[in-house]
């Protein structure tokens, strides 16, 4: 099969056997003809299935239980696998400057029904760092227009936080585990994502930033406005940054940067109560004073 798809900016055509075809939330980000004009793709991937995995090449740069990055002059490769399973389930490589091959092992398919399984075959931060977006862990609502986004460790709340805006002040959740940012007209925007969590909601829809709202536990709620500084390490902690690339790592900081420069970050420690939603709320509305 032969499709093309954006996320963000990034358009890119992907060739896949029918066995291996992507998840339902990754194909929201379509472009078809019945989507109105089909851009042109800037990048290919080609996906086929195996017995097994291609050996690798190159210098190993990065490694974590789930997966392994190896370096070939400018160009990456990646054995790709799931944290608890020993074994890798696919084999990423760059073959030139605009393609990607795509191995999978051919018992390990039926996983790929999982939104970050999928989408972790394409390297997909690696292009919309090119592209001046980063990927957010957050939970991503719309209000009036804008989007909130509830961003923490996991655990800490963001769904519940998100959850209680929607009962509360009829918000509209667009993703419930992430947002990628980027600029849209000169503002920062949220934009879609195709991986939600267990939330299960997943939009593809670009919306100005209101705030980041970094949220932690508390027995009563709190929220104080952050200052660029004090905001950066933890919001840092919640984007995809790959380390071992030392050009798109500084390039990640340097929008870090021009984002906190105009987007408030709003630190809330919170109960889980109406009362965190009218404390949030008073905290937005005094940056508007």
């Amino acid at each position: 099969m032969d499709k093309i798809f954006q996320i963000g900016d990034f358009v890119f055509r992907l060739c896949f056997p029918e066995e291996a075809a992507p998840p339902e939330n990754f194909m929201k980000f379509e472009k078809g003809p019945d989507r109105g004009a089909v851009p042109v793709p800037e990048y290919t991937y080609f996906i086929k299935v195996s017995d097994c995995l291609p050996q690798p090449e190159g210098k190993v740069i990065a490694r974590r239980p789930d997966l392994t990055v190896l370096q070939n002059g400018e160009r990456e490769s990646r054995l790709i696998g799931v944290k608890g399973n020993p074994d890798f389930y696919a084999f990423y490589q760059e073959v030139a400057a605009d393609r990607a091959e795509v191995t999978l092992v051919r018992d390990r398919i039926a996983e790929l029904h999982i939104d970050p399984v999928f989408t972790s075959l394409l390297a997909l931060e690696r292009r919309q760092i090119k592209k001046d977006a980063m990927i957010l862990h957050c939970a991503y609502i719309e209000y009036r227009g804008e989007a909130i986004l509830f961003s923490a460790p996991s655990e800490t709340g963001k769904t519940t936080q998100a959850n209680l805006w929607e009962k509360y002040r009829g918000s509209r959740t667009v993703n419930g585990d992430r947002s990628l940012l980027g600029k849209r007209d000169g503002r920062w925007t949220a934009q879609g994502w195709p991986v939600c969590g267990t939330s299960e909601v997943c939009h593809n829809e670009s919306i100005p930033v209101r705030a980041v709202v970094m949220l932690s536990q508390a027995q009563e709620n709190r929220a104080r406005r952050m200052t660029p500084g004090q905001a950066f390490p933890l919001l840092y902690s919640q984007i995809t940054v790959n380390k071992w690339n030392t050009q798109d790592h500084i390039h990640t900081m340097d929008l870090m940067e021009d984002f906190l420069g105009s987007v408030p970050v709003i630190h809330l420690g919170c109960t889980i109560s109406r009362k965190a939603v009218d404390c949030l709320e008073e905290a937005l509305q005094e940056l508007d004073a």
